[in-house]
C-alpha cells in the first residue's frame, strides 16, 4: 500500500506538469485546428531562462530568500515565452491560416528543430543542474512521502487550470476564445478580433509553458536542450487522450498520463528481467548466458506504458475520453 500511495504521489506531481503543458496544445489547437509542435520548446527556453536568471543571482552572491530566486526566475521566463509564442503565431503560423493542413504542421516541426538548435546555440549541450537553493522537506502520508516541491507543484497547477477555466468560462475575452474555437469566420463577423484571439491564445498557452518549464526543473533539478521533445511530445499525448480541444480533457488526460507512467514504473520495475521468465529466458538463452540479463521494461521505460494507454484510448474512442465527436468543418 506503501508503494502504491507513493506512486499516486508521484504521478501527481509529473501530471500536473504535463496537465499544463497540455492546456498550451488543446488552447491553439481548440481555435485554429493547429497542432503547435514547437510548444515543447517553448517550456524548455522557460525552464532554461529560468536557470540563467537564478544562477546568475545566486552567483551575484545577493542575500536574497529561495521563494524570491525562483519567482525572479519565473517573472523572466514567463514574458521570454510569451514574445517566442507572439512570435510564432505572427511570423511562422498566421502567413499560413488559409494553407493546406500539412504546411502549417511541417513548420510547426520545423519552429521546433529551429528553437531546439537556438538554445543549444546559446546553453550549450551538457545538462544544466538547477541550483539547490530551497530546502526540501519531506512529510509522510500513510506511509508515503511527500516533498514541499510536490506539494507546490500540485497546488500551483490546481491553481492555474481553476484561473485558466474562469478566464475562458467566466471573461468577455474568455467568450470571443471560445466563439473563435467553434467558427472563427463568424465569430469575427460578429465583431471578435480573430487575430488578436488567436494570438492571445498562443500567448497564454506559453506563459503557462514558461511556468511548467520552472516546474519541470525545479522538481527534476536539471534542465537540458532536448527536454522539450519529450515533454511536448507526452503534453500532446495528454490533450489527445482528453480530448484535444478540451480543457477538462487536457488535464484530465495530464493527470491520468502521470499516474500511468509512475504506477507503472512502480508495479512492473520489479519485472523486466526476460531472463528469469520461463518462456523468454528459453527465447533468450544466447543473450541472457552473455549478458546476464535482458530489460525489456521498468522505470527507465515508463513512457512504454503512458503510450499504450494512448493508443488503446485512439483504437477504442479516436476522440479522447471527453472528446466529442464532431463533422469535420466545411
Amino acid at each position: 500500500m506503501d508503494i502504491f500511495l507513493q506512486q499516486i504521489i508521484n504521478g501527481l506531481t509529473t501530471g500536473s506538469v504535463y496537465a499544463i503543458v497540455a492546456l498550451g496544445y488543446t488552447m491553439v489547437y481548440g481555435v485554429i485546428q493547429l497542432i503547435n509542435f514547437a510548444h515543447g520548446e517553448v517550456v524548455m527556453i522557460g525552464a532554461m531562462v529560468a536557470f540563467t536568471v537564478i544562477t546568475a543571482l545566486v552567483g551575484a552572491g545577493l542575500p536574497l530568500p529561495p521563494i524570491v530566486l525562483v519567482f525572479a526566475g519565473v517573472l523572466t521566463a514567463v514574458p521570454v515565452c510569451m514574445a517566442i509564442g507572439y512570435l510564432l503565431e505572427r511570423v511562422a503560423y498566421r502567413p499560413l491560416r488559409h494553407a493546406p493542413r500539412l504546411a502549417p504542421l511541417i513548420t510547426a516541426i520545423g519552429m521546433s528543430i529551429i528553437l531546439q538548435h537556438l538554445a543549444l546555440l546559446i546553453w550549450g549541450r551538457d545538462p544544466r543542474a538547477f541550483p539547490q537553493i530551497m530546502e526540501v522537506t519531506s512529510f509522510n502520508l500513510g506511509g508515503a512521502a511527500i516533498s514541499s516541491v510536490q506539494i507546490v507543484i500540485i497546488l500551483l497547477s490546481v491553481v492555474m487550470m481553476g484561473v485558466l477555466t474562469w478566464f475562458v468560462y467566466r471573461t468577455r475575452f474568455g467568450i470571443a476564445i471560445r466563439a473563435s474555437a467553434e467558427d472563427v469566420r463568424v465569430a469575427a463577423l460578429m465583431g471578435v478580433d480573430a487575430n488578436r484571439v488567436i494570438a492571445a491564445t498562443f500567448i497564454i498557452g506559453a506563459a503557462m509553458g514558461a511556468v511548467a518549464g520552472v516546474m519541470y526543473g525545479t522538481y527534476y533539478g536539471i534542465a537540458h536542450y532536448t527536454m522539450g521533445f519529450t515533454l511536448g511530445l507526452k503534453a500532446f499525448s495528454a490533450a489527445v487522450l482528453g480530448g484535444i480541444g478540451n480543457l477538462a480533457g487536457a488535464m484530465l488526460g495530464g493527470i491520468l498520463l502521470g499516474l500511468v507512467e509512475a504506477l507503472g514504473a512502480g508495479y512492473i520495475g520489479d519485472l523486466t528481467d526476460l531472463c528469469q521468465w520461463p518462456v523468454f529466458g528459453g527465447l533468450l538463452a544466447e543473450r541472457c548466458e552473455a549478458d546476464g540479463h535482458v530489460i525489456l521494461l521498468g522505470s527507465n521505460y515508463q513512457d512504454v506504458f503512458a503510450f499504450l494507454v494512448l493508443i488503446l484510448v485512439l483504437v477504442f474512442r479516436p476522440s479522447g475520453l471527453l472528446g466529442e465527436r464532431v463533422a469535420e468543418r466545411a
